[in-house]
């Protein structure tokens, strides 16, 4: 296909008056070879009528932005990844070798200093060449050629192609006259080096990587500014062929041309014959370092680069149209600085990775999400999956982040099990009720179709739980052993689902829904409008219409339970996260970003008062003495354990850690699976999650504070003991303090969600677990 014209020359008519011009004029020869003199020089009535003409073209024209990388950074300022659709790193001319200098004079304009942007004895010189030899020449000079790449520049942007032209030099004479008046003016208003440092930032030397600097570390890894004789002599060879004179795929080709660009400079005088010697007996020498485009370049930190790169090209502060988004992004030099802490970066890939191989047939996932409470940054967000792109999200490789929602490149979130149960918790205690009340739950209490339960945000002012059967909800527990009655605290602590169905019950379940909004969650199966009752494609926040909630059926991400948890470590201030600190463009043009955004969501007290109980579970449940800094947090583990869960976190970093399946295999189960060696009959969240989380913790953790939460309210002490009769039973009331009741207790599971309100409870057919793994 034909290059398509840029748009200034679509003008037949000056085209044409042009074409005959030069059909009557002396140098008609020398025009066809794809050359032009300066019509000024011209004499006779013809060439009067063509300086009229050439006189009538642009002198000027509306230049684009020079195309330059963008980078995305992390915390400390250590680049994370590079996007460019031209590799170029503009230096200043005094940061350019003189030695590159001459051997790019030598070799492209040896008259540079001397012509005013067109140079005629160059002209003459290739048009006797041309006319008298096999071979040809050209007089374009560095100017020339500077606003020839300009050209280029300014069509590339406006999305006009034209790299057949610029590829095979196949201009016409228009282009050719176009080109030779720009030059002459840009040397009325730039200096000779001005225009030099610009020709040596814009021009192409191999591949995609543009300008001096990016070709001097591609080819040799050093500086433009520390180039030496031969490195200059070849890199200056390149820019006639770029691609024929690659050392690396042509090194024979390219030691000839570099010797030739040598031989030039001794003519020139920039060499003596010594240092031409040396140089021309020397090796190419090249030392490759190649700057990859785009995430796959960000080793650990691909994952949260995908996600940064997905907030810049979804958000139209950054161009109107995706294309402009992304437009900027790879050509408009933004600095894209993040909240990323690489120390923390690394250790969570590493400690995914060693949980659950990348290459492991089972292709389970594994993931840790790090968010700073009191300013909502993600300080890290790894997988044990290698980033590459794939049609396929099975095997080592997968652009799938587990962290987040399908919008910003996820895998849609995941139900979140037990780790739901302290949302109840709250609201209980947000109602004026303590950890200390009890609550009558014995294991697989039916809850019938008939019995109402409180919302007072839906039409009603209430819900239904009928189940599958229409006889109700009856969610049992992972395992029996529980006493029918027990305090809040204990049905936490030891994750027991009759518990929180039975707070559940005698709360609004629109308030249990509503802490869950306020501290940022949403459920990706939920897909109806609260408003209009409509169902869309967009996610919403968790309804009250399916009880079942509560104990887990909602999917959520990695990402929002670690930002809802950082709220319980910061005192119930919740904090939005984010990942962009500041963004800019090549000209130091600010784009706006997030900033910290956080407000008092939930009571210090009731915070502290649950913190009471996740500060238990996460030291005595989860890493058993192994860190002795204030830690709190709850598991999780839905049904199949295809979904297992730790969240946890100290004052200064909150980390969701999940394992699971994530592809079409996502609802199989995870138990009598042969998993990185192991098949097991029992999984939870002390499999692979909680040893995730407390690994990575014992590495990084005393990174960030580990202050000491608030204090919990202690109950109130009992009334003296009364004398009890002989047929009176003490069984419900032995239960005076977490740390001796029962430690048989399993976590309960999670039922599906569904769309109506009929909960999928627990059935009853769980299978016991061993006596001695750990509990939930």
């Amino acid at each position: 296909m034909a290059a398509k014209k840029s748009p200034f020359f679509d003008t037949a008519t000056t085209l044409g008056k042009i074409v005959a011009f030069f059909g009557v004029s002396a140098l008609s020869g020398v025009l066809a070879a794809g050359l032009m003199v300066p019509i000024a020089s011209l004499a006779g009535s013809s060439a009067n009528a063509g300086v009229e003409i050439f006189d009538a073209l642009p002198a000027s024209f509306k230049g684009e932005p020079i195309a330059q990388p963008s980078k995305i950074v992390a915390k400390d300022g250590s680049t994370i990844a590079t996007f460019y659709s031209e590799n170029r790193q503009p230096v200043k001319l005094k940061n350019i070798s003189k030695i590159m200098q001459k051997a790019i004079i030598s070799i492209e304009d040896e008259r540079f200093y001397e012509h005013n942007g067109v140079d005629v004895r160059g002209i003459a010189r290739a048009a006797v060449n041309n006319f008298t030899s096999s071979s040809q020449q050209g007089a374009s000079t560095l100017t020339q050629q500077y606003v020839n790449n300009l050209l280029v520049n300014a069509d590339v942007v406006n999305g006009v192609d034209r790299s057949e032209m610029t590829v095979s030099g196949s201009k016409d004479i228009a282009d050719k006259a176009r080109e030779a008046k720009l030059a002459i003016s840009i040397e009325k208003e730039m200096t000779k080096d001005e225009i030099l440092e610009g020709y040596l930032n814009l021009v192409l030397f191999s591949g995609r990587n543009y300008g001096i600097q990016a070709a001097a570390q591609r080819f040799y890894s050093v500086d433009a500014k520390d180039l030496n004789v031969q490195q200059a002599a070849m890199l200056a060879g390149m820019v006639q062929l770029p691609n024929a004179y690659n050392p690396e795929k042509y090194p024979e080709r390219s030691l000839k041309r570099r010797n030739t660009v040598l031989a030039a400079m001794l003519r020139t005088g920039a060499i003596d014959k010594p240092a031409y010697d040396k140089a021309v007996k020397s090796k190419l020498g090249v030392k490759p370092k190649e700057v990859k485009s785009g995430c796959v370049a960000a080793d650990s930190s691909a994952y949260f680069c995908d996600y940064v790169t997905r907030l810049i090209t979804t958000d139209e502060a950054y161009g109107k149209t995706k294309k402009d988004r992304e437009n900027l992004l790879y050509r408009g030099g933004l600095t894209i600085k993040t909240t990323l802490d690489p120390r923390l970066q690394k250790e969570a890939a590493k400690q995914s990775k060693a949980m659950i191989p990348a290459d492991d047939k089972s292709n389970i996932g594994a993931a840790i999400v790090t968010v700073e409470p009191g300013t909502g940054n993600i300080l890290a967000m790894g997988q044990n999956k290698t980033y590459a792109p794939t049609d396929e999200s099975v095997g080592e490789l997968t652009t799938i982040n587990f962290a987040v929602e399908k919008a910003l490149g996820g895998a849609g979130g995941f139900q979140g099990g037990s780790t739901m149960k302290p949302y109840t918790t709250m609201a209980w205690l947000e109602s004026g009720r303590n950890m200390w009340d009890r609550v009558n739950a014995p294991n697989k209490r039916n809850y019938p179709a008939s019995f109402r339960w409180q919302a007072s945000c839906l039409p009603r002012g209430y819900t239904i739980a009928a189940g599958d059967d229409g006889k109700g909800w009856s969610p049992a527990n992972a395992v029996t052993g529980y006493p029918s009655s027990m305090t809040v605290d204990y049905g936490l602590f030891n994750s027991v689902n009759s518990a929180t169905v039975a707070e559940a019950s005698k709360l609004d379940l629109c308030a249990i829904a509503e802490g869950t909004e306020r501290l940022g969650l949403i459920d990706y199966d939920n897909h109806v409008n609260p408003t209009t009752g409509k169902t869309t494609s967009a996610s919403y926040p968790i309804s009250p219409a399916n009880p079942s909630f509560v104990i887990g059926s909602a999917r959520i991400t990695p990402l929002a339970q670690a930002t809802a948890f950082a709220t319980w470590a910061n005192n119930g201030e919740f904090c939005e996260n984010r990942a962009l600190t500041s963004v800019t463009d090549a000209t130091g043009t600010a784009y706006k970003v997030k900033p910290v955004t956080c407000e008092q969501a939930v009571s210090p007290q009731v915070v502290a008062d649950m913190n009471g109980t996740m500060t238990k579970i996460a030291k005595q449940k989860v890493t058993k003495g192994a860190i002795d800094y204030p830690i709190a947090g709850k598991t999780g583990t839905n049904n199949g354990a295809n979904s297992t869960w730790f969240v946890g976190y100290t004052t200064g970093m909150a980390s969701a850690a999940w394992v699971g399946r994530y592809d079409k295999n996502q609802n199989d189960e995870t138990r009598n699976v042969l998993i990185d060696g192991v098949s097991r009959s029992w999984v939870d969240s002390g499999t692979w999650a909680s040893p995730l989380w407390t690994n990575y913790m014992k590495q990084v953790g005393d990174l960030y504070p580990t202050e000491s939460f608030g204090r919990a309210k202690s109950a109130p002490k009992p009334p003296a003991p009364k004398k009890v009769e002989e047929d009176e039973s003490d069984s419900a009331s032995s239960e005076t303090s977490t740390s001796k009741e029962t430690e048989a207790a399993k976590e309960s599971e999670a039922p599906k969600a569904t769309e109506t309100a009929k909960p999928k409870g627990n059935s009853g057919d769980t299978p016991t677990p061993p006596k001695k793994t750990n509990d939930d």
